[in-house]
């Protein structure tokens, strides 16, 4: 269950993220929603890798919370902010996915 957890504080972790570049392009009350919506994500999500490394290792935790949060940034930051495609972006996602399931894999 816990891995469960801490892959819904990855996700949250890309949402905060998502919010702020479109708090970036933002102004007005339109940016304050967007910087509520950073908040959010960021409680929920710091709430959650919390709750994950009461019985997960926190270096794996904590990178794979990170993995997730920089997968899923990049991924969105392709589709949602028109970011390069290439090979080589791509190719690091892939790696980066990989270690995140190496990791999952080796963890008790």
């Amino acid at each position: 269950m816990n891995w469960i957890i801490l892959v819904v504080a990855g996700l949250f972790e890309t949402g905060f993220a998502v919010c702020l570049g479109k708090a970036k392009e933002s102004s007005g009350a339109t940016m304050m929603w967007w910087l509520v919506g950073f908040a959010v994500c960021l409680v929920v999500s710091m709430g959650l890798l919390y709750r994950a490394v009461q019985s997960l290792p926190i270096g794996t935790a904590y990178a794979v919370w990170t993995g997730i949060g920089a997968v899923g940034t990049v991924l969105l930051g392709m589709v949602i902010f028109k970011e390069p495609t290439d090979f080589w972006r791509l190719f690091f996602i892939v790696t980066l996915i990989g270690s995140i399931i190496g990791l999952r894999a080796v963890t008790q």
